[in-house]
């Protein structure tokens, strides 16, 4: 039986919880493990989704994940950001808190998306730095996710796995690690996806995320959009056996299915860790279409 990572134990597969689902959630109580929330959609809200995610808290173990962390920005820490997430995860008695590793804006300026950070000791030392105030504000180790990216910085000195893996040693954070972010960037910079699974700490490893992503055919784009397809599949069984399985959430951010079709999605991975497979084929070229990243999709939840 695996150990929890960093006192948290496997809470089995979980969906994330988005607006087009909360009438049918309240309604039917469905036998879902947990749920995850953006949790810049409910900080500030006092109104339904509050209201609904109250409910749902009372009934299910809830994941806090955030976009607007910044924790590679060279803004000063928001500490009343902070303040509210603390005070929520409070209320909702949240298992824990996640954001990437990333920057989100400058100078005051939030782009409302998730850039990427060259990977070198210099940047190292500073996320580090950063990633200890917020633990200890927090009161509870951050857990990180590995961005998905579309860029590479010519200063980088190390990988992105060698980089994940220091932070973790430095600050004693947890990992999120993002399957299909792990294949959507080795598409984009033609790195091995095993390799990268492969070397990270994975007694660190708190969480899984799996989802779905355009492909464009010679780049990837992470939308969130369908199904999981094989290859990332293939890498969540990998990961599986490296960690010894921990909490895994599905994420469906476009084109939002029924309850049950993405309750269904997360569900295929008991057959992957049984080594069944599933055929799901990858959207060819022809048929993908563009869409924004799901950072940018937020709005819906709070309306």
């Amino acid at each position: 039986m695996p150990q929890p990572r960093l006192g948290h134990e496997n809470l089995g597969l979980g969906v994330g919880l988005r607006a087009p689902h909360f009438s049918h959630i309240l309604e039917y109580w469905p036998a879902v493990d947990w749920f995850e929330i953006i949790s810049e959609n409910y900080i500030d809200s006092q109104g339904r989704p509050r209201y609904v995610l109250d409910q749902i808290a009372e009934r299910y173990p809830i994941v806090m994940h955030g976009v607007s962390l910044s924790i590679g920005s060279t803004d000063p820490l928001d500490f009343d950001y902070l303040k509210k997430l603390k005070t929520l995860s409070t209320a909702i008695d949240a298992k824990w808190i996640s954001d990437h590793v990333c920057w989100t804006g400058v100078a005051g300026k939030n782009t409302h998306d998730l850039l990427p950070i060259p990977y070198n000791e210099e940047t190292l030392q500073h996320v580090a730095s950063r990633v200890r105030q917020v633990q200890d504000f927090l009161e509870q180790p951050l857990i990180l996710e590995d961005p998905s990216s579309y860029v590479t910085f010519a200063a980088s000195t190390m990988h992105e796995w060698e980089f994940l893996s220091a932070l973790t040693e430095e600050t004693g954070c947890g990992l999120l690690l993002d399957v299909n972010n792990v294949y959507v960037s080795a598409i984009n910079h033609d790195f091995d996806p095993a390799e990268y699974i492969e070397n990270l700490p994975w007694e660190s490893i708190v969480q899984f995320h799996l989802a779905g992503h355009t492909n464009m055919g010679d780049y990837c784009i992470d939308t969130h959009d369908g199904q999981v397809i094989d290859p990332v599949w293939q890498l969540y069984r990998l990961a599986h056996q490296r960690t010894g399985g921990v909490s895994t959430l599905l994420e469906w951010d476009a084109n939002i299915p029924d309850f049950a079709t993405m309750h269904a999605e997360v569900l295929k991975a008991k057959k992957f860790i049984a080594g069944e497979s599933i055929s799901v084929e990858s959207p060819s070229q022809e048929t993908a279409t563009t869409v924004p990243h799901p950072a940018h999709r937020i709005e819906h939840e709070v309306n």
